[in-house]
């Protein structure tokens, strides 16, 4: 499937308000509800639509600290690897985990969690007991002006 104009109006403002109507959508799109409908569909049958989810407010909810943490290992085998990203993924206070490139750490984190003397406990307990671990890097975050979950559309039509 090749993503058309409408598709791409679609996707844009599912990304903003995905509780939007089919009705709503269809008339913001341009098209009648059933075609409009279908696309959404093929939009997730696709993988263009990978899921729908609430944004909630990290802050009201009592983990207002986060975290990026970086982390190198001690070896660089494949094994390593999987072994660290299978013991990263149950924890809940990880939201983001990559392997990154460019600099000396190996994997960036994103955690989110209570306050700081939660991090120090979770950090102990959990990063640095993880086997091959070498090092850990803590970044505090203390402002976040821009955040946001929508990606830019402009290149699945190749305006950019």
């Amino acid at each position: 499937m090749s993503v058309d104009v409408h598709d791409r109006k679609i996707l844009e403002i599912l990304q903003s308000d995905v509780s939007v109507t089919n009705l709503d959508l269809a008339e913001r799109v341009g098209l009648s509800p059933t075609p409009c409908a279908r696309r959404v569909k093929a939009l997730y049958d696709q993988g263009y639509i990978k899921e729908q989810v609430a944004v909630l407010d990290a802050k009201k909810l009592g983990v207002g600290l986060t975290v990026y943490v970086q982390i190198v290992l001690q070896t660089h085998t494949r094994s390593q690897f999987a072994r660290f990203e299978e013991a990263v993924l149950p924890l809940e206070e990880v939201v983001e985990c990559a392997l990154i490139t460019g600099q000396d750490a190996d994997y960036l984190l994103k955690i989110v969690v209570p306050d700081l003397d939660y991090y120090h406990k979770f950090l102990l307990a959990n990063l640095t007991e993880i086997d091959g671990v070498k090092g850990v890097q803590s970044s505090f975050v203390l402002n976040t002006p821009k955040r946001t979950t929508k990606l830019p559309l402009d290149y699945i039509m190749g305006v950019k």
